[in-house]
């Protein structure tokens, strides 16, 4: 069986009594159909991208995704590597560990699941080699990313990668304002159904880039509205 932990903010930072997190449980069942019925299956083209470079990772630590499908993936594709996976929507979690379930029986073993708030979240494993964190990140503020990261930084191995999926505005033209409406309309829909307060993407290229990590590799999609990224930390 997997582990699941309930878990209590142990931050010293934490404030999580001054603010509300978000509610994707309703989602949980209909995010996958809500993917496709607006952008067809170009997120989850993202989402995967990247998921032959992770046929190495021994020791995962996957953030906020969601109904599972990477989880899944990545336990069904590389036998050896173990999963600690964080969200804070326990019915997202029970979608993941039935999705891993699905699409490998035996790979339920080498998860173990987190229900909390991501901002409060502190890992108890060490030597993650690889973090994952697909549409997460936009959910979060500048400060949010900071101390998300300034966490996590201590349990990473010397060589680990962050693989990232997120929303981005194009700087260029047309595609610019086209972007732009889309992540507008995006997060006024999951401002009503989920009371996401956030409102704009945070930088997290260059808050990563000030905790020593680099982008190596970048692919965008839909004319620069999604982009997969992964960054590797600086020795």
């Amino acid at each position: 069986m997997p582990t699941i932990h309930s878990a209590v903010p142990k931050y010293p930072g934490s404030h999580s009594h001054n603010r509300q997190t978000p509610d994707f449980d309703p989602l949980a069942k209909i995010y996958r159909w809500m993917e496709y019925c607006s952008f067809g299956p170009i997120l989850e083209r993202c989402r995967f991208h990247f998921l032959p470079q992770c046929s190495g990772a021994r020791k995962a630590l996957i953030l906020g995704d969601g109904d599972g499908r990477f989880t899944a993936r990545l336990l069904a594709s590389n036998h050896k590597v173990q999963v600690d996976a964080v969200d804070a929507s326990a019915a997202m979690l029970t979608e993941l560990r039935q999705r891993v379930r699905q699409a490998a029986p035996n790979a339920i073993k080498r998860l173990k699941t987190f229900h909390i708030d991501i901002r409060d979240f502190v890992p108890t494993g060490n030597d993650y080699d690889l973090v994952v964190s697909h549409f997460l990140l936009d959910c979060l503020t500048d400060t949010e990313v900071e101390c998300l990261i300034e966490r996590i930084l201590p349990h990473l191995d010397p060589d680990a990668e962050w693989i990232i999926s997120e929303f981005s505005i194009s700087h260029r033209g047309w595609r610019r304002i086209y972007t732009g409406l889309v992540i507008h309309f995006l997060y006024f829909a999951f401002n009503k159904m989920t009371h996401l307060r956030v409102r704009h993407i945070p930088n997290y290229a260059q808050i990563l880039c000030r905790f020593g990590f680099h982008r190596r590799e970048q692919n965008h999609f839909l004319g620069g509205l999604l982009v997969a990224e992964v960054w590797k930390r600086e020795k």
